[in-house]
Formats: structure tokens, sequence, C-alpha cells
């Protein structure tokens, strides 16, 4: 498979994109601290630097449909056989779950345990919910949007593929490309090998274009960096210190203790050299907000770094960017009840260990691009008797927070793709 992000002898890919991160970092906090609400420094965000940001997420979210659909069909079709199907998706399946029941008992531990929302003036409280209004009302419409539980699930079997693909309903698009896979494996025939041919050239052509496409990743990552920090400077952080700390800290322990664990126990592999491997799916997804966006450089680095089998990482890795979202769980799980003890709601263990549950379901069906779960924070905030505008509150830290629960997202993703790898050797 051609490589998406070929690293450099003296100058590796992922070391380009953290100098970007750092030169965007930091010229954005000088031009805040000096320039701060000048004319000047929207103009450059909304027409130079925001705009190339979004072209790179652009071209690569043209690329993501083709990618997905090619690389699950190919993942499926390697396999061979429909006992080895069943196999590796249960053992995806099972890590999942695992994984996602040990992010919800982080999350109740860590917001519990620190309370960030506690000791808010109900004056100030007021006056916030007041500021972040008008910025909450389009997501707190979308929330409402949201369909019901019966048609989400019956939504993931796609009645028009093409449609599905259009409307970037990638869960559905998923289902289909199982589907064809499937056939692919049952169906034996020169011209069923000679589709196979086809969507791997497919999948090769797609590789080669993103490989291009990712050569722009340091200078928008430093886009990205520069126009946070130009734009929120460290003020919102520190208004809203706790809240990040707390969400920030559970994503900690889910990647630094319990994906170390995991990768230890089912695969056999040193926490040091698994984190090594993937640094540079890390800065990807900490830079682009997207497990999508993200994905070529996942299967790279699976390949790649972990030398993981081409026929689980393809398999596991492009269904877990969009139904293996732990930092999205535990993001949703620790806002709801953050705001609502900021609101003055008390939320019993019952009632906590629903939300989070909702969160783990809702984060099944979350698109994996920049703040695709804040609909649904909006939905369940409603479900709690608090107010949905709330959302508005943590919006100017959310960016922040998307790039560090995207960061654990496509992790888990790679943990759970190399636990599978490890497994199915034994």
């Amino acid at each position: 498979m051609t490589d998406p992000a070929p690293s450099r002898a003296r100058f590796p890919l992922q070391l380009q994109m953290l100098l970007g991160f750092a030169i965007g970092l930091g010229a954005g906090l000088i031009v805040n601290a000096t320039a701060g609400d000048a004319a000047w420094v929207a103009a450059l965000t909304r027409n130079v630097t925001a705009p190339f940001g979004q072209l790179f997420l652009r071209l690569l979210f043209m690329l993501v449909i083709p990618l997905l659909f090619a690389a699950l069909v190919t993942g499926v079709a390697e396999m061979g056989d429909v006992a080895q199907l069943r196999r590796i998706g249960l053992r995806t399946l099972a890590f999942t779950l695992l994984l996602s029941l040990v992010s919800v008992a982080v999350a109740l531990a860590a917001v519990n345990l620190l309370r960030p929302g506690d000791g808010v003036d109900p004056a100030l409280a007021r006056q916030m919910l007041a500021q972040a209004a008008e910025g909450a009302g389009a997501i707190v419409r979308a929330g409402r949007d949201q369909p019901g539980a019966m048609e989400q699930w019956l939504g993931i079997v796609p009645a028009n593929a093409v449609r599905a693909a259009a409307d970037d309903d990638i869960l559905a698009l998923m289902v289909f490309a199982l589907a064809i896979g499937i056939g692919v494996v049952i169906a034996k025939s020169d011209k069923v090998t000679a589709f196979q041919h086809a969507i791997e050239g497919l999948l090769e052509v797609t590789m080669a274009l993103i490989g291009l496409v990712i050569r722009l990743a340091p200078l928008a990552v430093a886009c990205f960096m520069f126009n946070l920090a130009a734009l929120f400077g460290a003020d919102i952080l520190v208004r809203l210190g706790a809240y990040v700390g707390t969400v920030i800290g559970a994503l900690l322990v889910q990647m630094l203790l319990v994906y170390s664990l995991a990768v230890w126990w089912a695969a056999g592999r040193t926490p040091w050299g698994f984190f090594r491997a993937i640094q540079e799916a890390l800065v990807m997804a900490f830079a682009t907000s997207s497990s999508n966006a993200t994905l070529p450089t996942s299967l790279a680095v699976a390949e790649r770094e972990l030398k993981l089998p081409r026929k689980v990482s393809r398999f596991v890795l492009t269904i877990g960017a969009t139904a293996n979202q732990n930092g999205t769980a535990i993001f949703e799980g620790v806002t709801v009840i953050f705001l609502a003890q900021f609101f003055g709601v008390e939320l019993g263990v019952t009632q906590q260990l629903t939300v989070l549950g909702i969160c783990i379901l809702g984060g099944i069906g979350t698109a994996g691009v920049p703040a695709g779960s804040l609909p649904v924070v909006a939905l369940i905030l409603g479900m709690v008797g608090v107010p949905p505008a709330a959302i508005g509150i943590v919006l100017g830290v959310d960016r922040f927070l998307d790039m560090c629960r995207t960061a654990l997202n496509v992790s888990g993703d790679l943990a759970i793709a190399t636990m599978v790898a490890g497994r199915a050797r034994d």
C-alpha cells in the first residue's frame, strides 16, 4: 500500500507537524496578547489561515469516502472466509465494549471526584448562559433535529448507498461496504477476483492522492493553532479551567493507563513502544480534530510502525473511526454532568450512568468531524433538565477539547487494532 505520509530521514512528518503546532500556537498567543481584538487579526484568520485549514480538511474529506469504502471492502475480502471475519469481528466488538465501559467509569470517577461545576455564583451562571445563548442556537436546533432511537438504528442500513455517501452517513456506508466485502468472500469466481483487484486499485489510488495532501499538514497545523490562540488566547482556558482540567485528566487516564494496560495485556506490547509508534497519527488527530481525516495516517501507522496485519488494521480502523469513540463519550459525559452541577441540577448515580450510556451509543453515530458531538450534548442536556443553550458556555474551549478527545479516539482505534491482532495470533 502506498504510504500516505512518508517520513524524511532528517525531519519526519510528525516533527514537522509538531513544529507547525509550536509556531502556530506561539504566534497566535503573541498576536492575542499584543493586538487583541484588532480588525486585522479577525481579517487574517477569516481570509487566510482559516480558509487554508479548511482547504486541507476538505481535500482529506474528499478522499475519505472512497478510502473508507475501499479499505473496509479490501480488509474483509482479505480474510478469506466468513469464520475468520466472525472471529475478528467479535474480538473487535468485545474490546470496543470493554474499553468503552472503562471510559464510562473513568468519566464518572473524574467528574464526581473533582466536581468542576460546584460553587458557581448563580448570577454569573445566568450571565454566562445569556452570553452563550446566541452561539448555542444552531447546535440546539441540530440536537432537536436528531432522529429518534428507532430511526437511528434503522438508518444504519442504507436504503440508498449512493445517497448515504453523498450525505456523509459514514455508519450506513460502512454497513454497505461490510456487506460488499462479505459478498466478495462468499462469491468465488474470476469476475469477483477482478472486482476485488479493482477495489484494491481504488485504495492504492486514494492513498497515493492522500500522500500528496498530507504534505500540507504542517502548514495546516500551524493555521489551526494560530486561529485558536489568536482568537481566544489563554483567558478562556482559565475561566473554565476546572472543567477543562477534568476532561483532560479523564482523557489522559484512559489513554496513558487504560490503553497502556490493554495493549500490554492483549498484545504483549510495551506502552512506550506503542505510543512511540503511533505518534504521527496522534499529532494528525490533535491538529485536525477529525477521526475520519486521520484515518489515512492511522492505516499507514498501523502497517508501517505497528506492523499489524493489513486485514486486521483495515477492518478495525475503518470501523473504529466512527464506531469506537471513547474520547467523545468521556467528553460528552463530563460536559453534561459538569453543566448539571453548574446549574445546581443534582444527578443520581443511576441518572449519571444513563447519561454516559447514551453518550457511548451516541458516539457510535457521531460524525468523525470537528465539533460533531455538540448536538448530542445539547440533546442530552434537555433530557436531564439543564437548558440546552448551556452548551454555549463551553463553546470557547470546545475546539481545544475536540483536539484532545480526537487524539484519544484515534489512539483507542489503534489500541483495539493492536489488541485484535495480538489475540489473532493466539
